[in-house]
């Protein structure tokens, strides 16, 4: 098939284009082109998605199979894009995020019948769950053909910029007594970006249309765990020190940034979505402690300094106030 990715360079997009580039497709990216060198084995068209007349000159002269839109934010932006692609392809995926849900992560067993935030496909600014919900109803109200909805978890994987797994191995690797937030037994449910790059370009293959959450297998590790398998890949002498939600609180610790994926028990289903439909239309997890070591293998050659703990929020505790949080569980103990 021939496929356009808009964005594909880092993270989740760049899963994509191996996936299917592996399945022998060929691949058109159109990026800005600032956040990786071109590849030899695509057509890179470079242009920024905001800008109308790069789009038009973006499909000048082409035509795909498929489109699939990894970094679309603005709802009026991707609006524009689907009207420019409008008969230059048949199909067209949007990925979207869980949080189009309004009950997440407050909600037990949200699922793709859940009620979403009710989303402007004409949208300009707004928070990020309702932006997605435009942006997915700028793609399934106006794309002259078939659509895709691929709403994702808690991703993680090799070359996360988003910043939470490359923190916590990067702490870890440190060494020494570490502040592990809240209950180590408390059970979590991540995914592999490469996974739903896999199930993606999958149902791309088939042509799928319709709506996927793809938010893993619940409960496929424990934060105790996946602490752990960090702790084992970075061969570090770091000591773990689980410390009570209730004493992180007194201390302002920020859920989520502070300690990238801690959530306490305010969040009752950040770690129990439904992804059962894309489970059942091929959607395989492989294990957490897998990807916990493949990042590891790609982060280790990544100097320090050069590591990026946050695509949109900084991630990662202050040194000294996390010396402080230890000190006071100390005395407490």
């Amino acid at each position: 098939m021939r496929i356009l990715v808009i964005g594909g360079s880092v993270f989740l997009g760049r899963a994509v284009v191996e996936e299917a580039l592996a399945r022998g497709h060929d691949v058109t990216m159109f990026n800005r082109g600032v956040s990786r060198a071109d590849r030899p084995d695509v057509e890179s068209v470079h242009g920024d998605r905001e800008n109308h007349d790069h789009l038009v000159r973006l499909v000048d002269g082409r035509e795909w199979d498929a489109v699939v839109d990894v970094c679309g934010y603005t709802p009026a932006k991707v609006l524009d894009g689907v009207r420019v692609l409008n008969g230059h392809a048949s199909h067209y995926t949007f990925i979207s995020s869980i949080s189009a849900y309004k009950g997440f992560p407050g909600e037990i067993g949200v699922n793709e019948e859940s009620e979403q935030f009710p989303g402007d496909p004409e949208a300009t600014e707004g928070d990020y769950g309702p932006l997605k919900s435009g942006c997915e109803l700028a793609v399934s109200e106006n794309f002259e053909g078939g659509t895709l909805i691929v709403q994702p978890g808690l991703i993680l994987g090799p070359h996360e910029n988003v910043g939470r797994l490359p923190w916590w191995l990067t702490r870890i690797e440190r060494g020494g007594r570490v502040v592990a937030p809240g209950n180590p037994d408390r059970e979590m449910q991540l995914i592999d970006a490469r996974d739903i790059a896999a199930f993606t370009i999958a149902q791309v293959e088939k042509g799928t249309t319709g709506k996927f959450l793809t938010g893993g297998v619940p409960a496929n590790t424990t934060y105790g765990q996946w602490l752990r398998d960090c702790v084992e890949v970075t061969g570090s002498d770091a000591e773990l020190v689980w410390v009570d939600d209730a004493v992180l609180h007194e201390h302002g610790a920020q859920m989520w940034t502070e300690f990238p994926l801690w959530a306490d028990d305010s969040m009752p289903g950040v770690w129990l979505t439904d992804s059962s439909k894309a489970r059942a239309a091929g959607l395989t997890c492989r294990p957490v402690s897998e990807t916990v070591r493949d990042t590891w293998e790609w982060l280790r050659h990544v100097p320090v300094g050069e590591r990026v703990f946050g695509a949109r929020f900084a991630h990662g505790i202050d040194p000294d106030k996390e010396a402080a949080i230890l000190a006071d569980w100390d005395n407490r103990s």
